[in-house]
């Protein structure tokens, strides 16, 4: 491997590494009758006030505010009865250090998430104490969860009725759907708030899970976005910490995901949205990141509930994809959401890979141990194409003698030392730039791979070496010190020392002192300054990543020891003999001169 192929390595690298960084930058029906239990369908007049404040006033007495959980199915939900909220949302069969994960990361001052809004904006939450009740669904496998709770705007002596309901299936999906209606004291649907246009909004963060202390690197993230009818997701970006969606277009979705979790909101196609957004806030305290996804709710008349289906589990497409298929309690046919799943123009080749290492999984089940036998099929079906690269590391090597030559000749002459070295590398037929299109035809698959083992979920939790490193989706701690490093943090992790040493030994065999003139400062560089670079890049990286990464350079490593110890004495004979063919010539005509 000569030095154009380091520096195709190093360039794929720093491309993977810019492009993650620029990185890091649902028809849902009416959840179903059940007299008593979800709301039952009244058609009757309703109305709709001209305009009308914002504000509202609880009335009536208030009931009892105390928190209570509900398990059920994948979830267990704390509910609150202060706005009828959600102060926690925990995964039952998926575990954050030996505890179920939290989807809700908040602070103890932050609003819960669902809080609903008296008119536009999220100024006026409506987080008056509800009455509630809790029941079983009749014929389906749901947990109902009904808030009540009477109101006057101040416009109005006329009582109307907030109602919002929660239906938890009890199987294996990750899915709620959320109910909110208006009443009258006579049960029929009304809007008394009209607020610019906005009758009420509804609000989800302020952030997704698991807790983390800050977004300072680039393997993990968290992040808004949304997608609009029959397009496909986009990105929030926010301009001051405000993001606001297109008026002009029709709400799809909108998510607040991170790496491994998403939160997705669907409105029901009878659901009127004037607009959506989200705020973003980054504490000093607390909650580091804050973004806050919301949906404002037109103040037109409906003689139906608003219907919200809310995904919030794994970033999994067999869990994204089943409420499309007609399987599943509720269904969301045509939202697509499985589009949350960060993907590229390379996802084919990052399924087949994944193929492989759950083949290798379920051979050995460490999936440390099926990143390093993974490591080493592509190794060996890439052989052919590695080969001609360290044949001409190993030829170079054998021609250290007449490089080191030609560095006394010219000591002090750059352009010299160059030209002799390219006219050398012309008589033996080494092509510098021969190992660069076989880097080419590789560097889809390490994209690929970087992506698998830098997003799979499955690597989530999973352990390698008990002790050193017990999950491979996060960075391996060895120990934490009791003040931070600058750049680095107060954690020590191990895989990346050992793959930067491992990349400045595979870096030193394969260059073997073959440059001369100006290329030595260049390579002195490459095989000290951009491990060191990398190092802090990979500080932070994902331990199944460091370890795909570490197995590359020390299986590469033995492979260029192998290759040269083979090949260059053989190479060396072929030198030497070339060299007493044109001795020997050169011989020869010194003797026709003199005769």
């Amino acid at each position: 491997m000569d030095r154009n192929t380091i520096i195709a390595i190093v360039l794929s690298v720093i491309v993977i590494t810019v492009g993650m960084t620029i990185q890091t930058m649902f028809f849902a029906p009416e959840i179903p009758v059940d007299a008593g239990v979800v709301e039952e369908t009244i058609e009757a007049d309703v109305y709709l006030p001209e305009s009308a404040s914002g504000s509202i006033t609880a009335t009536g007495d208030t009931p009892d505010s105390a928190p209570f959980d509900v398990t059920a199915g994948e979830y267990t939900i704390t509910f609150n009865p202060e706005g009828a909220s959600i102060s926690s949302i925990r995964l039952n069969n998926h575990d954050d250090n030996g505890k179920p994960v939290e989807l809700l990361f908040k602070d103890a001052d932050d609003a819960n998430a669902f809080m609903m809004y008296s008119g536009k904006g999220l100024s006026e939450s409506i987080d008056d104490v509800f009455a509630y009740s809790i029941a079983e669904h009749g014929t389906l496998p749901l947990t109902i969860v009904t808030f009540t709770r009477s109101f006057r705007t101040s416009d109005s002596d006329t009582d109307f009725i907030i109602e919002k309901r929660f239906a938890i299936p009890q199987n294996e999906e990750y899915m709620f759907q959320i109910s909110v209606s208006f009443k009258d004291e006579n049960g029929n649907r009304i809007t008394p708030i009209n607020d610019e246009g906005v009758a009420y909004t509804l609000a989800f963060g302020p952030q997704i899970g698991p807790a983390f202390e800050s977004m300072s690197n680039n393997y993990d993230y968290r992040r808004v976005s949304l997608r609009y009818d029959d397009e496909n997701r986009r990105d929030a970006r926010f301009s001051d910490g405000i993001f606001a969606s297109d008026e002009e277009k029709t709400l799809d979705w909108i998510s607040l995901s991170g790496k491994y979790f998403a939160f997705i909101l669907i409105p029901d196609d009878d659901v009127t949205i004037a607009s959506s957004g989200a705020i973003q806030y980054t504490n000093e305290t607390g909650v580091p990141q804050e973004d806050i996804v919301y949906i404002e709710r037109a103040a037109t008349a409906s003689d139906s509930s608003d219907i919200y289906s809310f995904y919030a589990g794994p970033k999994v497409k067999r869990n994204l994809t089943i409420f499309e298929s007609g399987e599943s309690v509720f269904s969301v046919d045509g939202h697509d959401m499985k589009d949350i799943i960060d993907g590229n123009w390379l996802s084919w080749l990052e399924n087949i890979l994944n193929w492989l290492l759950q083949l290798f999984h379920r051979i050995i089940p460490n999936y440390g141990i099926a990143i390093i036998l993974l490591t080493i099929l592509i190794k060996l079906l890439l052989q052919p194409l590695a080969k001609r690269g360290m044949d001409s590391t190993a030829k170079m090597s054998a021609l250290g003698p007449k490089i080191n030559e030609i560095k006394e000749r010219y000591p002090d002459d750059p352009e010299a030392q160059n030209a002799a070295m390219a006219k050398l590398y012309k008589e033996e037929k080494i092509n510098p730039m021969g190992s660069c299109l076989p880097m080419l035809i590789q560097f889809p698959i390490f994209i690929a791979l970087y992506g698998l083992l830098n997003t799979n979920f499955d690597l989530r939790g999973s352990m390698f070496i008990p002790g050193w490193i017990p999950d491979l989706s996060i960075p391996d701690t060895i120990f934490t010190l009791p003040f931070a490093i600058p750049f680095l943090g107060s954690q020590i992790h191990l895989l990346p020392i050992l793959y930067t040493i491992s990349m400045i030994f595979s870096m030193k065999i394969t260059q073997s002192g073959s440059q001369a003139g100006s290329q030595q400062g260049m390579m002195t560089f490459m095989t000290y300054g951009m491990p060191i670079i990398f190092f802090f890049i990979m500080y932070n990286a994902p331990s199944g990543l460091l370890l795909y990464w570490s197995t590359v350079n020390v299986i590469s490593i033995g492979q260029q020891l192998f290759v040269n110890k083979k090949k260059k004495a053989v190479y060396e004979e072929e030198i030497a003999e070339k060299d007493a063919i044109k001795q020997a010539k050169k011989d020869a005509k010194r003797k026709n001169r003199r005769k």
